[in-house]
C-alpha cells in the first residue's frame, strides 16, 4: 500500500496526516516541535510502512526549520508546497471554506497523492552547500539592513548637518558606512562639536579607523569642509539630532561589523566547496558573489533538468505569453530573487572590464536592448555556460562562451 504524508507546520505543533493511494485517512496525530516531536512522527510513519528501501514521502509548507532538516536526513523526498497553493487544493474539496490544521494535513498529503509529478522534493544538496547557503544569505540580509541603517543615518544629517554629507561625498554618493566617515561622525556629531574639533584630532580618528595614506591631507580637507559656513539648527535642537545620530551610528556600527564578519566567515567556508574553482573561474564572479550563486542552486546535479530550468528559475529567461492572436514576450516575475539580484551583479562586473561579456553586452545594446535588458541576457548567457561548466568540471572559457574574436567558427559549451 503506498502512503503519503502531510505535515500542517506551526511554531510549537504540527499535524500529520497519512492518507493511502485511494485518499483514505491511514492515521493522524498531532506532534510537538522537538525531539520526542519528531520520535512519535517517526514511529508513525513506520507503522504505516514506511522503511528506509521505500520511505514515504512528505509534504510540508515550509523549506526550512528543524523539523525539514530531520526530514532530509531520512533521505525520504520532502516536497515544500507554497501556502497559496494548499489553500486553492482545498477549495477543490469544499464550498464551505472550513479550515483546519487536520484538514490543511490531509490536503498536503492528497497533493501529494495526486499531483507529485507537478511539484518539485526539495534538493539533496551536501550539508557544505546548504552551509554556503545559509551564510550567503545572512551576509544578503546583513548587507540591507547596513543599507537601511545608512539611509536612515542619512535622512538625519540632512536634517541638521549637511556639512558633514557634503565633507564625504563623492560625486552624488555619500558613503557613510566607510570607517573613516564613522569615526569622524562619532568625534563631531554636531557642527558645534565639528567648529572644534583639531586637525590633530582628525588625523588620529582618520588612524584609528585604518587609514594609512594621505592622512594629513584628508584631515586637513576634512577641517576645512566641517568648519564652512552652513545652515544650523537653534542649538538644543541641534543637539537633539546629535544624540539621535550616535545612536543610529551604533546601529550603522554594529551591522558594519555584522557584515564583516559574515563575509569572511562566508568566503571560507565557500573556498572549502568542490565547486569554488569552477564557480570564480567566470568573470564578474568572486568569493562573495560566487557563494551567493552557489547558495541558491546548490549542489544537486539533478535539481534542475537542463538549463533553461536553470534559468526559468533565476528568472533571466523571458516568459512568452499566447492567447488567441496575441503574443507577448516578457521578462519572469515569478524567479529566485535572490539569485536574480546576485545575477545582475555578476553580469554588471563582468560587462566592466574589456572582453567577450563586455562584447556581448554591447552588441545586445546596439540591436535596442536597455541596460537591464542587456544585463539579463547577459546572466541568462552565463547561468547556461555555468550549468555546463557544473556538469563537466570545466573552468569557464571565453572562446567556448561567446566564440573567438574574428569570428571564426568554434564549438560554443552551453550557449
Amino acid at each position: 500500500m503506498k502512503v503519503f504524508c502531510g505535515i500542517d507546520w506551526a511554531e510549537d505543533h504540527h499535524d500529520v496526516a497519512l492518507v493511502d493511494a485511494d485518499g483514505a485517512l491511514v492515521a493522524k496525530r498531532r506532534i510537538g516541535d522537538s525531539a520526542a516531536g519528531f520520535a512519535e512522527l517517526t514511529t508513525l510513519l513506520a507503522d504505516a510502512g514506511d522503511n528506509a528501501n521505500d520511505p514515504i514521502p512528505v509534504a510540508i509548507e515550509t523549506p526550512r526549520g528543524l523539523l525539514v532538516a530531520a526530514l532530509r536526513q531520512t533521505s525520504r523526498l520532502v516536497y515544500a508546497i507554497n501556502p497559496m497553493a494548499v489553500a486553492r487544493y482545498r477549495e477543490r474539496h469544499t464550498a464551505a471554506r472550513k479550515k483546519s490544521d487536520h484538514v490543511d494535513a490531509m490536503t498536503l498529503a492528497n497533493i501529494l497523492r495526486t499531483d507529485a509529478h507537478a511539484h518539485r522534493p526539495l534538493p539533496a544538496d551536501s550539508d557544505l552547500a546548504r552551509a554556503v547557503a545559509a551564510l550567503s544569505r545572512a551576509t544578503q540580509d546583513a548587507t540591507w539592513r547596513r543599507t537601511r541603517a545608512t539611509q536612515e543615518l542619512r535622512a538625519v544629517l540632512r536634517e541638521y548637518y549637511p556639512g558633514f554629507l557634503a565633507a564625504f561625498a563623492k560625486g552624488t554618493v555619500t558613503n557613510l558606512a566607510s570607517p573613516q566617515a564613522r569615526a569622524i561622525l562619532a568625534l563631531a556629531p554636531t557642527p558645534a562639536a565639528a567648529a572644534k574639533v583639531t586637525k590633530t584630532q582628525l588625523a588620529a580618528a582618520l588612524r584609528r579607523a585604518g587609514r594609512q595614506r594621505g592622512i594629513e591631507d584628508l584631515a586637513l580637507r576634512l577641517h576645512q569642509a566641517l568648519r564652512a559656513e552652513q545652515l544650523r539648527q537653534p542649538p538644543a535642537v541641534e543637539d537633539a539630532f546629535g544624540s539621535q545620530a550616535l545612536a543610529l551610528l551604533g546601529s550603522l556600527n554594529a551591522e558594519c561589523a555584522a557584515v564583516d564578519q559574515l563575509s569572511q566567515t562566508t568566503a571560507e567556508v565557500f573556498q572549502q566547496h568542490p565547486d569554488y574553482a569552477v564557480i570564480t573561474s567566470f568573470p564578474g564572479l568572486a568569493d562573495l558573489s560566487g557563494a551567493r550563486v552557489l547558495g541558491e542552486i546548490g549542489d544537486d546535479r539533478n535539481r534542475f533538468a537542463d538549463a533553461r530550468a536553470l534559468k526559468a528559475y533565476a528568472g533571466s529567461a523571458p516568459v512568452t505569453r499566447a492567447s488567441g492572436r496575441s503574443i507577448s514576450i516578457t521578462r519572469r516575475t515569478v524567479k529566485n530573487d535572490r539569485l536574480n539580484a546576485v545575477g545582475f551583479l555578476w553580469a554588471f562586473a563582468a560587462m566592466a572590464k574589456a572582453g567577450a561579456p563586455q562584447d556581448h553586452y554591447r552588441r545586445r545594446r546596439e540591436r535596442g536592448d536597455r541596460h537591464a535588458a542587456a544585463l539579463r541576457h547577459l546572466f541568462n548567457r552565463f547561468l547556461g555556460q555555468l550549468h555546463h561548466c557544473l556538469h563537466t568540471g570545466e573552468h569557464y572559457d571565453p572562446i567556448k562562451a561567446f566564440g573567438s574574436p574574428d569570428d571564426t567558427p568554434v564549438q560554443v559549451a552551453a550557449a
